[in-house]
């Protein structure tokens, strides 16, 4: 049985959603795509949600964002804004998005900088890039604008939180996503993957990350 979705209403969550295109085309890997979804990002930031993290991947999007709507509306004018420019201003009809969106609300400063990493750092998995910073179409490279991340969520330590953004992702496993294995709601992460150490208090934990669950947004 599917769990319960939280009802996601405009109560200062925090949340990482992920929306893959159509039939998994790779639509942002070219720079005029990628660039006008950037753009339309931007565009509903501050009005529609904080933006304090993304990455446009060739078939698929990751964004950090804290909604000042509800997250169906704040997904809904990514989505559906950037379709509607693609048409105008790319002469594109094509269906761009698949149905539906996953969404995982973050729970603490460590669930954020584990989200955060994974954001991040998902180019340089995927091989399209050595660092992070190098990636065009992510907000790990200098110059893009983004909103702090709210009070309750900032890591203990702002210096390694940002030598974080540079770091790989503990838990991605080769072939995967957005999970590595899934038991009674929870990621479970394969032992040699595990770190061998944690080096400071706000090192983000390994266990408890709840499942990125796909539901469907019929507003999408």
């Amino acid at each position: 049985m599917r769990p319960t979705r939280e009802h996601a209403t405009s109560n200062g969550q925090t949340y990482m959603i992920t929306s893959r295109t159509w039939g998994s085309r790779t639509l942002f890997s070219r720079r005029v795509w990628a660039s006008l979804l950037i753009d339309s990002i931007y565009h509903y930031r501050g009005s529609a949600y904080l933006l304090h993290e993304f990455v446009a991947m060739p078939d698929h999007i990751h964004v950090i964002l804290t909604p000042k709507t509800s997250l169906e509306k704040a997904v809904q004018f990514i989505k559906g804004g950037f379709s509607y420019r693609a048409k105008k201003e790319l002469g594109s009809n094509m269906e761009v998005w698949q149905k539906g969106f996953s969404d995982h609300r973050i729970r603490d400063a460590s669930d954020y900088r584990i989200h955060q990493i994974y954001v991040q750092q998902n180019p340089v998995r995927k091989h399209l890039c050595e660092r992070a910073e190098d990636y065009p179409y992510s907000s790990a490279r200098p110059g893009f604008e983004l909103d702090p991340a709210p009070q309750a969520l900032k890591p203990l330590d702002q210096a390694e939180a940002v030598k974080a953004r540079l770091e790989g992702a503990p838990f991605q496993s080769k072939g995967a996503e957005d999970a590595i294995s899934v038991g009674n709601g929870e990621i479970l992460i394969p032992q040699g993957l595990k770190p061998k150490r944690i080096e400071a208090p706000d090192t983000a934990r390994l266990k408890g990350v709840p499942f990125q669950r796909n539901i469907k947004n019929k507003t999408a």
